[in-house]
């Protein structure tokens, strides 16, 4: 036993059971070799089977070699959750090129330059009005040479409102582009070692970098899902799961844990292309979906609904929460309301999602995110010196080694020897491990407030916070402390029902739950908090919004530390 947790590992699942490598596109063929005329995907109640998709990616494949996007080139997907996106992700990643996932709900700035810096001369959208307007700006400032239009209707009318597609020799739609393109005599070689993603980082501090993951991580992190799920699939007879996708495909979290997980199980997805809740509960109850992964904030929006008690949730075998950290609160209610036990596993973009998970069996550590998952070394090292392993219990900085872990950013080579120490990669994100190998966090490093020479973790506070009954959701951010240096400021949105609070009771509130020095020092009510474009709240985006506001707020004077 000679990894921490080892001995909590589900029966029959081991740290060093193999982790196979490989890459996308064979991992698309074996799947449409094995399951065949089986349902992959459902998108508009219209099923595609594993065979379709693969003959649509191969389809793609074919016309990116026409255009000359093969190996050594970028292509960028700027497209939201629709059967179009693994046709072209499968589709460019085939030709030999590598994919550049761009966000539809990233700004112009943020998408400029994740266009610039990938390198991707072709990009593919919808027609989508939310989407074609803003990649034709990429086409009038020179960012790229062709742009591929996917026509949305293709997959059934619903009435999404779409936008004309411009009379321009370098727009093309995605039938156009298809028409007449041949499949080579050999596909490209492609291998575990070769870049198959940029996916670019939320540029919390200055502007997004491009995460280098292979094919090799990418499979590897698939394979590190199978080994720790093999027992549990066993359990349930393996049978065909129904997985609910409506976590956004261009995100590591779906792309890994959705879309590829799914596809090498043969498992159906259903599809979505936005959060709704009651469309969700749909899926649930009448299609009896029996996956959903979710972010915090699709289960508090589930978790709020009226009538909960009467929901029928039984045909879910398995829940998950990823993302951003959970509240414990809110995983105490819904296994009250429910009966189902809601965990929050850890991982990130620059680990294509893998990094901790929680064993079926074991001790009941409420907020852990869990122990490290077979095949990756999780540490703590000091805030000061990032060579020095801490011992358990002690709070410093979380590094990870694994298979499934990037080689650093793309076009960036001193930002990717910084994020390395020893071989080992410096998460950002500050947390400790116990005794028994459980991960605990405590903050993001670049979220951590320092008042008065006392480290602040703002997820500490929040975690308090939302035990208030009247407490929706909350962000917590420092602002500047004439007397402290910073002080810990509380964003509040209330349930419906609730009634405001000063902030002389919120910190009578919390006293006791918190450290002294960790009580908020203002508080401020808001109709809504801001989020990313995975639904995870943004404490980045709420730092970019503090301007004068005409929202409540209230602040504690003269109270020391």
């Amino acid at each position: 036993m000679t990894h921490p947790g080892e001995q909590f590992y589900p029966e029959g699942v081991h740290w060093d059971d193999t982790i196979v490598q490989g890459t996308l596109p064979d991992l698309l063929s074996k799947a449409a070799a094995d399951f065949g005329a089986r349902a992959a995907l459902e998108f508009r109640d219209r099923p595609i089977s594993y065979t379709e998709l693969e003959a649509m990616a191969e389809s793609a494949a074919a016309a990116f070699l026409r255009a000359d996007c093969s190996k050594g080139s970028s292509v960028a997907l700027f497209l939201g959750n629709t059967p179009d996106h693994p046709v072209n992700f499968f589709g460019a990643l085939k030709a030999g090129a590598r994919v550049a996932h761009l966000s539809p709900l990233d700004g112009e700035i943020a998408l400029s330059h994740k266009v610039r810096d990938s390198g991707a001369r072709v990009l593919v959208t919808s027609n989508l009005a939310a989407l074609l307007p803003t990649a034709l700006k990429f086409l009038e400032k020179g960012l790229i040479d062709r742009l591929v239009v996917c026509e949305d209707d293709h997959w059934g009318k619903v009435g999404t409102p779409q936008a004309a597609i411009p009379a321009d020799p370098r727009i093309v739609t995605f039938k156009t582009f298809v028409d007449g393109a041949t499949k080579p005599a050999q596909w490209p070689v492609v291998t575990a070692d070769d870049v198959a993603l940029l996916q670019y980082t939320g540029g919390t501090t200055g502007l997004p970098k491009g995460a280098m993951l292979t094919h090799g991580n990418l499979t590897s992190a698939v394979s590190i899902y199978d080994v720790w799920g093999k027992p549990a699939r066993a359990a349930r007879g393996n049978v065909i799961e129904r997985v609910i996708c409506v976590l956004p495909l261009f995100h590591i979290y779906a792309l890994t844990v959705v879309l590829l997980s799914s596809l090498r199980r043969g498992n159906l997805i259903s599809l979505h292309q936005r959060f709704d809740v009651e469309a969700v509960m749909h899926d649930i109850e009448v299609k009896r979906a029996t996956y959903f992964p979710g972010v915090p904030t699709m289960w508090i929006a589930i978790a709020a609904l009226p009538d909960l008690d009467k929901r029928d949730f039984s045909s879910l075998s398995l829940i998950g929460s990823g993302g951003a950290p959970l509240p414990v609160e809110v995983a105490n209610f819904f296994e009250r309301k429910v009966g189902k036990k809601l965990k929050s596993g850890w991982g990130m973009t620059e680990t294509c999602s893998p990094g901790t998970g929680h064993p079926p069996a074991g001790p009941e550590k409420p907020g852990s995110i869990g122990l490290m998952l077979p095949g990756i070394e999780l540490d703590v090292v000091s805030l000061d010196d990032p060579t020095k392993v801490l011992p358990p219990g002690e709070v410093g900085e979380i590094r990870i080694k694994g298979p499934n872990v990037t080689k650093g950013y793309w076009n960036k080579p001193k930002e990717s020897a910084e994020s390395f120490a020893d071989g080992r990669f410096l998460t950002g994100d500050i947390g400790y491990r116990d005794a028994d190998g459980y991960f605990f966090l405590v903050d993001r490093k670049k979220d951590m407030i320092i008042s008065g020479g006392f480290n602040v973790y703002p997820q500490m506070i929040e975690q308090a916070i939302y035990t208030h009954p009247g407490v929706h959701e909350v962000i917590v951010i420092g602002i500047p402390d004439q007397y402290r240096g910073e002080a810990a400021k509380a964003f509040v949105k209330l349930k419906p029902d609730a009634t405001s609070f000063s902030i002389d009771d919120l910190r009578a509130f919390l006293t006791g739950k918190v450290g002294k020095h960790e009580l908020p020092a203002a508080l401020e009510f808001v109709d809504e908090l801001p989020r990313t474009p995975v639904g995870k709240l943004s404490r980045h985006e709420l730092r970019q919004q503090q301007k004068p506001s005409q929202s409540t707020q209230q602040s504690a004077t003269g109270v020391r530390s």
